[in-house]
């Protein structure tokens, strides 16, 4: 076996409709929505999928609750641009700018908490 790429994850929320404003207006994601009306946030060439807590879709973890994800995703905007934007949105920096380390080297990072607490780290490559 050969894994190359992430093409989505389930992300387990209190409101979907308020996630979904979140990501779309914070972060640029892009509402999708298929089988049945489930939805998801499309981004690059992935997605979130979107499961409303007690309503979550088989087979799912195996214990899903809202609050529990830590996600870094890679922005092509300047750091100090992203900073920038998220103070005009009135978004709460948690942390940074800090450097870590990525899946493939260097990175800045800022970090901001999504309506159910879920820890987003937004981050380019030094």
């Amino acid at each position: 076996m050969n894994v190359k790429a992430i093409d989505h994850i389930v992300l387990t929320v209190k409101d979907i409709e308020k996630s979904v404003k979140f990501y779309e207006n914070v972060l640029g994601m892009k509402k999708n929505i298929f089988a049945n009306g489930r939805v998801s946030l499309k981004f690059g060439s992935q997605k979130i999928n979107l499961h409303q807590t007690g309503e979550e879709f088989e087979p799912k973890a195996a214990f899903p609750v809202p609050g529990s994800m830590d996600i870094c995703l890679i922005t092509d905007m300047k750091i100090e641009q992203v900073s920038n934007h998220f103070k005009k949105l009135n978004i709460k920096i948690i942390e940074g700018p800090v450097k870590r380390t990525g899946a493939n080297g260097s990175i800045v990072s800022l970090y901001i908490r999504d309506p159910d607490n879920n820890l987003i780290e937004i981050s380019n490559y030094l």
